[in-house]
């Protein structure tokens, strides 16, 4: 958060600007030391280690297991994601998975596995994530296969396939969807914690992508896991998962936020001190347009960020439609501002090496994974309908 004048608005609170403060000088001075793209499963070892050494890792989760305060704190979770996300895209997915990892545990969690699994992420000592996606069940977790039955009186076995995972094969344990028969569709899921080396887990596959993040498909073959691994009443698993992605969907956008500010900073630096036509980029009209148009995604990307943050954070139960606007706009918002700050620096912003260069590829996931742009579309526009509908039913 290098603009701090935004932090002036009234959706923050004392604490959320001395936490700004506080991570700046890690995202800056720290994580881009930690980060090799190389090695990427070591950089994000290396990121989630220091930044549970920092204690930043404690707003991940929930207090008294390990976390800040009893229950996450949206905007903390924004003010962190824009500012990593800022500095280095692998260590904004670092912290970020920390979080949706264990989500489903915060928000639905028996106090026994609370304190079994949170408090080791929250140093930085275990590796945490999310297994929704399936080849066949991507947007639509109602359409997932995998399984998860009976086996004798204290154990589950799970059976299918998981892939796009973030953290597949680094992770120390995995949030696993599967069906559980309670109902048909998406009211018969349950979530099931399956720790990493169980036997019957293996990783099918790891995944390159176009922004080098540690991705993978998972296999479960009678993969056998207690029953008090369960996180929620069985057939609770797609309101475990709705409820998880209501308090990250919002951070997504703080990340895209993150790398539109980022790529602004540069394009602005660039137009000042490029050379053209007797004058710098920033003196030519077309410039100065194009940096207006950045600087406005930007505001009206941030106000939607936050106005969810602080709508989740002040009690709401739920967010639907005000996080799916969040990361609908500002992702689709950062992808403009960042297409614009290539073409400000010509054919050098194409050069591999460069920060806009990785901005640019950076952003196209966020455009997709926790529901895509279209999916964020449909709800928006169902919420939209459904209160519609509702005025009707209430008019004299």
């Amino acid at each position: 958060m290098r603009d701090h004048a935004f932090l002036r608005l009234p959706f923050f609170e004392a604490h959320h600007r001395r936490f700004a403060e506080s991570i700046l000088s890690f995202a800056d001075e720290v994580a881009p030391g930690l980060v090799d793209h190389r090695d990427v499963d070591g950089s994000c070892r290396r990121l989630v280690r220091a930044l549970g050494e920092a204690g930043f890792l404690r707003h991940a989760v929930i207090a008294p297991h390990g976390g800040e305060r009893p229950s996450l704190d949206v905007r903390t979770l924004c003010l962190a994601r824009e500012t990593l996300a800022s500095a280095s895209g692998l260590a904004d997915f670092a912290f970020a998975m920390q979080g949706l990892g264990t989500g489903p545990i915060s928000l639905f969690g028996t106090h026994e596995q609370k304190e079994r699994w949170l408090p080791p992420v929250a140093k930085g000592e275990h590796i945490a994530a999310f297994a929704l996606s399936e080849p066949e069940a991507g947007s639509d977790p109602a359409a997932m296969t995998t399984t998860a039955v009976a086996d004798g009186n204290a154990h589950l076995r799970l059976d299918g396939v998981k892939t796009w995972i973030s953290n597949g094969g680094i992770a120390d344990h995995y949030v696993v969807f599967c069906r559980t028969g309670e109902a048909a569709g998406a009211r018969g899921l349950s979530a099931v914690m399956v720790e990493a080396g169980t036997p019957g887990l293996t990783i099918v596959e790891r995944l390159e992508t176009i922004a080098p993040h540690p991705l993978a498909t998972l296999s479960f073959e009678g993969c056998r896991v207690p029953i008090a691994n369960r996180i929620g009443e069985p057939g609770e698993g797609f309101r475990v998962a709705m409820a998880t992605l209501d308090v990250f969907r919002s951070t997504v956008g703080a990340a895209a936020l993150g790398l539109a500010r980022r790529a602004l900073a540069e394009a602005v630096e660039r137009a000042s001190t490029r050379k053209m036509f007797g004058a710098t980029l920033a003196d030519l009209q077309l410039t100065q347009g194009s940096l207006a148009e950045m600087v406005a995604d930007i505001e009206a990307s941030a106000l939607l960020v936050y106005r969810a943050a602080w709508t989740k954070d002040q009690g709401a139960e739920r967010i639907t439609k005000e996080a799916a606007l969040a990361k609908l706009v500002a992702t689709e918002a950062a992808q403009r501002v960042i297409d614009k700050a290539v073409q400000i620096f010509g054919g050098a912003g194409v050069r591999s090496g460069v920060k806009v260069e990785e901005l640019y590829r950076e952003i196209r996931a966020l455009r997709i994974y926790e529901g895509a742009s279209e999916v964020q579309k449909v709800v928006i526009a169902r919420a939209e309908l459904a209160a519609h509908a509702a005025q009707r039913l209430a008019a004299p």
